[in-house]
């Protein structure tokens, strides 16, 4: 079996407004009601609504031959119900079609995992219900916040009963072995792993565009060729990437949606790979052996590894003081503290945090809203601060 698996990640935070000392106390709404929305239709127009569009036709047109996968965050999906719905409606359509599946995550898209397993459980079953009750499925194969894996926390999501995990084909991890293969969870072999192969799919989502790439431009006949020129005992080709990798970080205009058009025909035309979902590959393939991950890795920057949110002293604070609440946020129950709990464990809100430079330090500018790091910093801890006051009360 030679499959290729098509999974995107699809998350928008809850951005926090611009909340000043004088507010701690007085102000109990943190978020950026005119930026959420502004943005949200902004890439609704440019990525979501086209690109599904551009799927569903692919779909129809190939039938049971072209299958993807989405994980879509509880957060992603609270604002496509309050400011994109006809985005939900045209996600619903691909997931009748059967050729879609979509993946279980954390809800807030947190790193609830590095920190207290009873709140990731808990978020990771809040999404599950989540799902069931939007899209009417019960999601088998694990996502994990930006594709964090250890073997811990791959034993956590076994436990739940899941059956797979998806992660970075990290080259610090694999050493000589090649992510495409599917393994399985160190401690708990019951787990099957799958593997990003990060060189084929960043071609796509980072360099497709770039004109000082040798490779410019990205043919689909070029891509195939790639693939064809694959170890032929190559089993399985993860393409993960950011959903709006269609439309938002690569324009229409660079021909993004044409080769996405023409990508399934050249594959199946061209080459003796299918597509899969991560649920049929977990279900056909049997693992070559257990991948070992003791430290968490992830699919963010060169290093693959926490540094994008977890990286600075300014991270570490925030994180810590936010999870010490956790007790006292339990004890209470009321929904608007729990509401505001889930948004404050966003991932995004720790990265805007992030002091790296050079190539990286591009990447975070780009998706920072704050002028730097220690303004976002101040930020969220302002509005931590508040929440602190209204849990203690």
């Amino acid at each position: 079996m030679r499959t290729i698996c098509f999974y995107f990640q699809v998350h928008q935070p809850f951005r926090l407004k611009r909340y000043k000392f004088f507010d701690i106390g007085n102000d109990h709404y943190y978020y950026n009601d005119f930026e959420n929305k502004t943005i949200m239709r902004k890439v609704a127009e440019k990525c979501y609504l086209p690109a599904n569009k551009t799927f569903l036709d692919l779909i129809n047109e190939y039938g049971n031959n072209f299958k993807i996968a989405y994980s879509i965050s509880g957060v992603a999906i609270d604002q496509f119900e309050m400011y994109a719905p006809d985005v939900l409606d045209s996600f619903r359509a691909l997931v009748d079609t059967g050729k879609v599946e979509i993946l279980s995550e954390t809800y807030s898209h947190s790193l609830s995992a590095l920190k207290n397993r009873e709140e990731f459980e808990r978020q990771v079953k809040l999404h599950r219900d989540k799902v069931k009750q939007v899209f009417g499925v019960e999601p088998k194969v694990f996502r994990n916040t930006e594709l964090i894996y250890s073997d811990w926390i791959g034993e956590y999501v076994a436990d739940m009963g899941y059956k797979g995990m998806i992660t970075e084909g990290a080259k610090h991890v694999l050493g000589w072995k090649s992510p495409n293969y599917l393994y399985c969870n160190a401690i708990n072999p019951k787990l099957k792993v799958l593997l990003k192969n990060f060189k084929l799919s960043d071609d796509i989502a980072f360099r497709f565009s770039n004109h000082d790439w040798q490779e410019f431009p990205l043919t689909t006949e070029k891509f195939v060729s790639w693939l064809n020129a694959l170890d032929p005992k190559d089993e399985i080709i993860n393409l993960f990437m950011d959903y709006e990798t269609f439309g938002e970080h690569q324009w229409k205009e660079t021909g993004i949606f044409e080769f996405l058009k023409a990508f399934p025909n050249a594959v199946l035309k061209y080459s003796n790979f299918k597509f899969n979902t991560p649920s049929e590959i977990v279900k056909k393939v049997d693992p070559v052996g257990a991948i070992h991950v003791p430290y968490p890795i992830s699919w963010a920057d060169e290093e693959r590894d926490l540094t994008a949110w977890l990286g600075n002293e300014l991270q570490d604070e925030a994180f810590n003081n936010l999870y010490q609440c956790y007790d006292r946020v339990k004890e209470i129950n009321d929904p608007e503290i729990w509401k505001d709990w889930l948004y404050l464990q966003t991932s995004d809100h720790f990265y805007y945090m992030c002091t790296k430079w050079f190539s990286d330090g591009d990447v975070h500018k780009y998706f920072n809203p704050y002028n730097s790091p220690y303004e976002a910093f101040v930020n969220y801890m302002n509005i931590l601060s508040d929440f602190i006051i209204r849990i203690e009360k």
